[in-house]
Formats: C-alpha cells, sequence, structure tokens
C-alpha cells in the first residue's frame, strides 16, 4: 500500500488525525467560538436506522466521551431515560454540544418511532442542517419519508449516510435509487464502498479520488487516506473515476458555476477536488441536491468522514438562508424554545435556540405568544442529561434555561414588546418577504398532530391526586402531543396521545420519575363525527328566568364535507340581517358553533368536515352572550340529528416488513383486519406490504405480528385520514365506546 498522499486543497485540513481531548478542555472552549465555525444539526431516521450509535461514535471521536455506549448495552449518552436504555429506542430529543476540528458542532438525536413525531417536529424548526440515516440494507424506509417531509417544510439543506453496509444484504445503489425516486432528490454520491466477498473493507472518497481504510482493531480512531492509481488499484480506480464523472455531470446540471468551469476547461476530469466540494455545498444549500456518505458505525468505518462533511456541507447559523428573517432584530435578543425538560435538581429546563443577540444570567424576557415577562435563571450548554453552566451566550448557540414557569415548546421570546413590534415592522417592510415569512417568524407553536388514541387515568388515592395532576402538568409540557384534558360528565382525567407506544411510555414515567403507581383505563380510539347531507332550517328558543323570558331566532345551514378554514360562514346575501348584529353578539355565536364542534352529538367526538353558515339571527334585547352561545348549540344540534351524525374513524398508512416465507399469513391476516393493500415491494429477501387499515384494527397487533412471522416481521405506522364508517363498524364501535349498541 502506497503512503498516504493528500490533495492540497481545503479538504486536507479537515483531515487531520484524531487527537485525544478531554471533556474539560471541550467544554473551556464554548465561550469563544465564532460563529462561522457553528453547526446545528439534527440527526434524523426511521427507527433502528442506527441513529444513536451513529451519535455515539461523534462524541467518542471527538473526545467528549472516552469509552463508547452501546443501544442494546443501555449505556449510551443520548438514550438517558430509564424507558430509552429499557427498550432501545430513543423517546425524547436529546441535545449535545462537541468540538470536531476547531468547530463546535451542536448535535440533536431524534426519535425514530412514529409515536414521536412531535418531538421531531420541535426539534426541525431551529436547526440549520440535519443528517439523514437510512439502514443501508433496506434503503427509504417509511418514517424515513416522514422526517423527510418534515425537514422540507422548513427548508432543511440535509446530507445522508448510508449506515450498516457491513451487512451482507446491504446495497448502495440500491438506496441511491430509493433516494431518488422515493426522496425525489437529487442524490450526489460523493463516497463509494469498497466490499470484498460481501465485507465492507474500505471507502472511496469519489471527489479526492483517495482510499479509506480504517483501523477497526483500534475502534476506528484513526484511518489511512491513499491516493488511488491507475497502476496499484486498477478496476478500483476506474470504478472510483467513473462515479466521478457522474457526480460532477449530476453536479453541473444543477450548479451553473461548476457547468461554467467545465464549459471552459473542457472536461470532467480536470476539475479539482476543491472546484467540486464548493460545487456540492452550493447544491446543498439550495437543496437541489443531496451528498451521500456511507459506513458502519457499528463497526467504526465512515464517522470520522460524516463529520467532516457536516463542517464541509452544512451551513452555519449565518449562512443558513431559512433564519436570515430573524436578522429584522438586528443586535437585540431573540430565541426559540424547542423543548421542555424537567429535572428534579434544576427544575424546568428550557431549550433554546438563539437567532440574534445575546442572553445573561437574570435577563428579562418577553414572550411573545403569552405577552408576559420571564426572568433567566441559570444558562447551561447541554451534553444530553449532564450540563455545564455558562455566564453567557451568544446568537447562533443552543442553550438550556432554568427559571422560566410558562415557556413553552415553539414560544419565541425577545428582550421586550418593543424590540418584537420594530423587528416585525422591519420584516413587513423589506422586499420579497410574504405574510406567510412573517407568520413563520412570529408564529409561536408548530402545526400541533391530532391524537388518535386516548385513555383514563386515575390516581391510587386521593393522597396523591394533587402529585398526578403535578405531573402530568409538567408532562404536557414537555411533550407537545401529549393532551390532557378532564371529562366535564365524568370528571376523569382524560390522557389523548400518538399511540399505544405513546401512552405506556407515559404511564411508566408516572411510575418511575414521579414515584405514582396510576391506573390507566382501557385504550380507545379517538374518532370523529360528522353529517352526510345537507341540511337548513330556522330555530326559535325561548328563555325563561323567573319573571324573564327572551327568544333567540337563528336560520342556519349545515355543509357536509366540507374542508375550508373558516368553520362558521356568514350569509352575505341582501336578505340576510347579519351586518346589524352586534360584534358581542357574533362572539357570542362564535363561542357557540365551537362548543358543538369540541363535543358533537352522537358520542361527544370532536366534529370535522363541517362547515356551519348563518343566514339570519334574531336577539332579544334581554338575551345575555351566553344565552345566545347556548342557543346556537342546540340548533347545530338539532341540524345534525336531521342530517344524520356518522362516525368517522381513523386510517393509518402502514408498512410492513416481513421475510417472503411469512408473507402470505401477513397478509392473510391483514386482510381480517380491513387492510386496504397499495402495493408490495422486494427489498432483499422480504417483501415490503403497503397498506391502509384502520386503527381500531390495529390494537395490540404488534404482539400478533411477531407471533405471526415468528418475530421476524416489523412495521411502522402512520396517521392518514379520517374515512366514515359503514353501518356495521360503527356500531361496533358505538359498543366499544359505550358497553351496548
Amino acid at each position: 500500500m502506497l503512503i498516504s498522499r493528500l490533495v492540497k486543497t481545503s479538504w486536507c485540513k479537515f483531515q487531520k488525525h484524531y487527537s485525544t481531548k478531554n471533556t474539560t478542555i471541550v467544554k473551556k472552549e464554548h465561550g469563544n467560538r465564532e460563529v462561522a465555525k457553528i453547526r446545528n444539526i439534527g440527526i434524523l431516521a426511521h427507527i433502528d436506522a442506527g441513529k444513536t450509535t451513529t451519535t455515539e461514535r461523534m462524541l467518542f471521536y471527538s473526545g467528549l466521551i472516552k469509552h463508547m455506549g452501546e443501544v442494546h448495552h443501555g449505556n449510551t449518552v443520548t438514550d438517558y431515560m430509564d424507558q430509552e436504555r429499557q427498550r432501545g429506542i430513543t423517546i425524547t430529543s436529546a441535545s449535545v454540544t462537541f468540538e470536531w476540528k476547531n468547530h463546535r458542532i451542536n448535535l440533536i438525536d431524534t426519535p425514530g418511532h412514529i409515536d414521536f413525531t412531535m418531538e421531531v417536529e420541535q426539534t426541525l424548526r431551529v436547526l440549520d442542517g440535519a443528517v439523514v440515516i437510512l439502514d443501508g440494507s433496506a434503503g427509504v424506509e417509511a418514517q424515513t419519508l416522514t422526517v423527510c417531509r418534515q425537514a422540507d417544510k422548513y427548508d432543511i439543506p440535509r446530507i445522508i449516510y448510508v449506515n450498516k453496509m457491513d451487512r451482507s444484504d446491504a446495497n448502495f445503489d440500491l438506496c441511491l435509487q430509493s433516494i431518488e425516486s422515493k426522496l425525489n432528490a437529487e442524490a450526489l454520491p460523493t463516497q463509494c464502498p469498497i466490499k470484498e466477498n460481501g465485507v465492507l473493507k474500505g471507502i472511496v472518497d469519489v471527489i479526492s479520488l483517495e482510499k479509506l481504510v480504517f483501523d477497526t482493531k483500534n475502534m476506528g480512531m484513526s484511518f489511512e487516506r491513499t491516493k488511488l492509481t491507475e497502476h496499484e488499484d486498477g478496476s478500483l480506480w476506474e470504478m472510483a473515476l467513473d462515479r466521478r464523472r457522474s457526480l460532477t455531470d449530476k453536479l453541473s446540471n444543477i450548479d451553473d458555476k461548476l457547468a461554467n468551469v467545465i464549459i471552459e476547461q473542457e472536461s470532467l476530469d480536470t476539475i479539482t477536488a476543491q472546484t467540486l466540494l464548493d460545487s456540492v455545498y452550493r447544491s446543498t444549500l439550495s437543496r437541489k441536491g443531496i451528498p451521500v456518505l456511507l459506513g458502519s458505525s457499528y463497526k467504526n468505518i465512515g464517522v470520522q468522514p460524516l463529520m467532516d462533511s457536516v463542517l464541509l456541507y452544512l451551513p452555519s447559523p449565518d449562512a443558513n438562508k431559512c433564519t436570515a428573517h430573524y436578522r429584522c432584530f438586528g443586535n437585540d435578543f431573540s430565541a426559540r424554545a424547542f423543548k421542555v425538560v424537567h429535572d428534579k435538581q434544576k427544575g424546568a429546563i428550557t431549550f433554546f435556540r438563539v437567532y440574534s443577540g445575546s442572553v445573561e444570567k437574570g435577563t428579562r424576557l418577553y414572550n411573545v405568544r403569552s405577552d408576559t415577562k420571564e426572568q433567566v435563571g441559570k444558562l447551561y450548554i447541554a451534553y444530553a442529561d449532564d450540563y455545564e453552566e455558562v455566564p453567557k451566550i451568544t446568537h447562533g448557540n443552543i442553550v438550556a434555561i432554568t427559571g422560566l414557569k410558562t415557556t413553552t415548546a415553539g414560544d419565541l421570546v425577545t428582550s421586550s414588546p418593543t424590540v418584537m413590534k420594530q423587528a416585525r415592522k422591519r420584516l413587513e417592510a423589506a422586499k420579497s418577504v410574504t405574510p406567510e415569512d412573517v407568520d413563520r417568524i412570529f408564529s409561536c407553536n408548530s402545526r400541533l398532530l391530532e391524537p388518535v388514541f386516548f385513555c383514563s387515568i386515575e390516581a391510587p388515592s386521593l393522597s396523591v391526586q394533587v402529585a398526578l395532576e403535578s405531573a402530568l402538568q409538567q408532562l404536557e409540557r414537555e411533550d407537545p402531543s401529549l393532551k390532557v384534558t378532564q371529562n366535564d360528565e365524568t370528571g376523569q382525567i382524560v390522557l389523548a396521545g400518538m399511540g399505544e407506544l405513546h401512552l405506556e411510555i407515559i404511564k411508566e414515567r408516572i411510575k418511575t420519575e414521579y414515584k405514582i403507581d396510576a391506573d390507566l383505563g382501557p385504550l380507545q380510539i379517538s374518532y370523529r363525527e360528522s353529517i352526510r347531507e345537507p341540511v337548513r332550517d330556522t330555530y326559535t328558543h325561548e328563555f325563561k328566568m323567573r319573571e324573564i323570558s327572551c327568544i333567540v331566532t337563528l336560520n342556519m345551514s349545515l355543509i357536509p364535507n366540507y374542508q375550508g378554514n373558516e368553520t362558521l360562514l356568514l350569509d352575505k346575501s341582501h336578505e340576510s340581517n347579519l351586518s346589524a348584529v352586534p360584534l358581542k353578539t357574533m362572539k357570542a355565536v362564535k363561542s357557540g358553533v365551537q362548543s358543538v364542534l369540541l363535543h358533537g352529538p352522537k358520542l361527544n367526538y370532536p366534529v370535522v368536515n363541517m362547515g356551519i353558515k348563518l343566514h339570519s339571527l334574531e336577539v332579544d334585547s334581554k338575551a345575555t352572550p351566553s344565552l345566545v352561545s347556548a342557543a346556537v348549540a342546540q340548533c347545530i344540534r338539532k341540524l345534525m340529528r336531521d342530517a344524520e351524525v356518522t362516525l368517522l374513524e381513523p386510517i393509518m398508512r402502514v408498512e410492513v416488513v416481513v421475510p417472503e416465507e411469512y408473507s402470505s399469513v401477513v397478509m392473510k391476516d391483514l386482510s381480517k383486519r380491513r387492510a386496504e393493500i397499495n402495493n408490495i415491494d422486494v427489498r432483499g429477501q422480504n417483501k415490503v406490504i403497503h397498506c391502509l387499515v384502520p386503527l381500531a384494527e390495529l390494537l395490540g397487533y404488534s404482539r400478533a405480528v411477531r407471533i405471526i412471522s415468528s418475530g421476524y416481521a416489523t412495521f411502522s405506522l402512520e396517521f392518514d385520514h379520517y374515512e366514515i364508517m359503514d353501518s356495521v363498524s360503527e356500531a361496533e364501535a358505538i359498543k366499544r365506546v359505550t358497553g351496548f349498541y
């Protein structure tokens, strides 16, 4: 093997040999890092693609930790919750800061399970870039599609790391095909694998035409870069050169600067490594292409080049075009909260991404959503569940703050109301800024997903009732997808969540973290109510109270299959008298409409897909706003009964991966569950079944599919839509909910 000869470009300065740092030295550098050398990134993937394992290697090679943990051993840094270590999955996003080659990387490891998708949603809003990890034997999977769609909403540049390339069934080229077909993205493979007899021996750097061989006996802490030559490497050289030409050609189609250079030089082979690096960087930032790397994190292959690529291809806070609008705050402080956790010693800890200005201990902050001021307690740099206090934090960083009592995930905070108003005016006055841009910056909460499961929860005794309510209040603040309500009729506390696993883990957390052995009722499906046919009628209601009576008369119509945002529609024809209705009365009408939409007349479920049109309204002068609201609610309920109320059930998009020998029995079982099979793909020795299944038919499915497939099948599911139930299914649902037909 030839002695390593590095290409003399800026790539070289990132390829220094690993040098061990202790954690204390790394922490001392945090106050002095310039913004250009900061990267705020998230790790995104389908469950079990290797997010946490890859993160653990990054922390080890950076010198932040001295020993690598393993997911199956339950000793990784970012999976610090008891439930995460017991189950071997990531439940909550974890933030950790480390140094790599004179850069600071603020990394957030996110959950891969669909039940915790809101953790991913809140995190994505504050990132500058993301690393999407694929299983080399599976390519783009169901949850990969979900997280990439979420990342698209926030225009996040990303790179893709194809993990588990040590597996015999891993196929890099098929992964590239799935990226382009399923993600509808231009894949830019900057590496390719070196495999001998199905074993991963190394990686070829396509840009610099070098071979990377890792010292796996030394936990991959060092690796050798060797320049490929035609004489020494033969077919490997030809393959690498061919892939470099293909990459250069792809880049020239999406990057005009590179295309001009190629036209000038009249050759694809004379393009320098630096020119290609610059082109990949521009293509990544413009989201016209996605760099694709590979490795095996578990076998300690390919992680350091991945970390180098984070520095090379993903933007710094100031280079991220998505955060440019926050410059309307100037030098004043602005930040967005994306996570809240509760620590036994420190209390509530709120995680922020700082966009402008700086913050110190004791500073007073203004919360835009709640229109309130709160005082900063202490500032911390986070290392998963460990924290280091710092006196000040500047823009571009991620910080954990204590002492805030009402701030929740999604909230925008700044120095004062005046600063907020001035910033908004500057942004609205800027050219090429749309109202959507303004709303994106100053709105506080991401679109919350509707829970599909719910159950009752009870304290084991009255003596711990207050403690249970306090625990649920803290958990709801931490987890935006958890909804805690109280049933007005029964007085029961009701938990609503994203899935069986979600609510099961909430119960375990209450038991282990808050020492309350709460009782959870049976799992229920969150149905919806709607109408089948349009209806219109006039409704008059007379209220009699002591010696006073008043009359409210309404003419309303209900519209089925309505998909508009404004639920209450006003008749603006000449026959209507609504223009003369006082504003106070109209607010009462809206309040009555809202009360019905929250609790439908059939089984008390929320009402969807129904428009309400008010044609005329006559109100006695003695009628109070509460009487008007009650009359409106009673009118709508009567109209709904006349129009025939129907139940809608949640339909889930399901992907089942099963070995071919078990596929027929799995298909037979799905048919019994009212599944609608969309298509079946082949992935190596497995079949991938894509189907739509009513959620009610999936209760206990994880156990059932393990039994019928001898433990070989895996599945993932995601909410797709609500669908009207047939009469038989509706009758069964009513029986499950009420106990009788």
